[in-house]
């Protein structure tokens, strides 16, 4: 028989127990996982470790993208939590481990041991201080012989840092690390949604533009142990992240050489509608008002689908930091598009229709009007691209705020 003293005690002692389960953990340790059973558990351990060392309340997720090995089976033995993700992916299964965990700071690494868990401290560390995101930086770190390809050590990944940094004006120094770690508002803000190897282009990109705080920190990369191919395609996933890098930026992309293509190209056109000129010995003809008439039209479509992609991103990107997109929104960008562009496309037709009524009942070499006819012509097509692009980005603004409003 128990005495009441007794009963309290385990009594209390449970209670206590139950508190400790209901309290959230600090850290969870993301792993996307596929097939890993010859080192995913040496990483858990690695991560369990590391929280009992420094005394922290920690969980390990693993996103399992349909192992048919041992994998589950071993996460679950060791402790950890196995959340299954259908869609394939490397984005994919870390987004399914990252919504489904319960830490304040998330931590994500490959499950091929090549990061090393035990470095854990240093990215729970610069979270506490503040950061939003903290990037592995394996180039500052070291990278072990036979870690990474030469392919990708020389070539892929220094470039497509360099083009990811010059376009999004980004500090970052390794934009493909596999380890980073990331508070839970911050993962919500980023919002990253693409399912491939490109997701980690994504989440910086995402990053910089809702303003987040990012740090990085120097890491050792090592040979991956799991005894097969890696699931990376070098060319294909490298595509696949330049194209994201890309299309992500719209302001390097499109609004900002459009908008020098298109100043030029009026001015050359202005310049050159009478007819040929002389500027310092150099004889200005028919090729430059070509060249201005292509500049002029390159130009304007850059611009104009420079709006349409930054309405694009906003769409899904749920925090937005530029300008363009509210300014459209509180405007009325179909309209100003329309009637500008409707006015534009008439005066340019009706200046080539009377050109070419004057040289039919006129007659004689049409060399006199031609540099003139190039203006009219390329006004009346500026003017049709800008009367269809409003109704396109009416449809993209409608969705936004539809979206926004939910």
């Amino acid at each position: 028989m128990v005495d009441r003293l007794d009963f309290q005690t385990i009594q209390t002692d449970r209670d206590g127990q139950r508190a400790d389960e209901a309290e959230p953990p600090l850290v969870s340790a993301i792993i996307p996982c596929l097939n890993e059973e010859r080192t995913l558990g040496i990483c858990i351990r690695k991560a369990f470790d590391v929280f009992a060392k420094r005394g922290i309340k920690g969980e390990v997720v693993v996103g399992d993208n349909g192992s048919s090995d041992r994998s589950v089976e071993i996460a679950e033995a060791l402790g950890a939590r196995v959340v299954h993700q259908r869609v394939k992916g490397y984005g994919a299964a870390i987004s399914a481990a990252a919504e489904s965990a319960q830490g304040a700071y998330l931590i994500m690494a490959d499950a091929d041991d090549s990061y090393d868990w035990s470095s854990l401290g240093d990215f729970i560390a610069a979270l506490e201080e503040g950061a939003d995101l903290v990037m592995g930086d394996r180039f500052a770190g070291g990278i072990e012989p036979g870690a990474m390809p030469p392919l990708h050590r020389y070539l892929g990944n220094p470039v497509l840092s360099t083009i990811a940094r010059w376009l999004h004006h980004s500090p970052i120094h390794d934009f493909h690390c596999g380890m980073r770690g990331f508070t839970r508002e911050a993962f919500r803000r980023i919002g990253a949604r693409s399912p491939g190897m490109e997701f980690a282009s994504e989440m910086v990109i995402n990053a910089h533009r809702a303003g987040l705080v990012i740090r990085e920190v120097p890491i050792k990369l090592y040979p991956d142990k799991r005894g097969r191919p890696p699931h990376l395609r070098s060319f294909r996933d490298g595509w696949r992240h330049l194209r994201l890098i890309v299309a992500h930026a719209p302001d390097t992309m499109y609004l900002i050489p459009g908008a020098t293509l298109l100043v030029a190209g009026i001015a050359g056109l202005s310049v050159l509608a009478a007819g040929p000129v002389r500027i310092g010995g150099w004889y200005f003809g028919i090729h430059f008002v070509a060249l201005s008439s292509m500049a002029t039209l390159i130009g304007l479509s850059a611009i104009l689908f420079g709006m349409l992609a930054k309405v694009a991103i906003a769409i899904y990107q749920p925090v937005h930091g530029g300008r363009v997109v509210p300014w459209l929104m509180r405007g009325s960008p179909l309209e100003w598009l329309v009637f500008s562009g409707g006015a534009l496309a008439v005066v340019g037709f009706v200046a080539d229709a009377l050109l070419a009524l004057h040289w039919i009942f006129v007659g004689g070499p049409m060399e006199q009007s031609v540099h003139l006819t190039f203006v009219t012509t390329t006004v009346c097509v500026a003017g049709m691209s800008m009367v269809l692009s409003g109704f396109v980005l009416k449809l993209l603004l409608d969705n936004l705020g539809d979206r926004r409003a939910i």
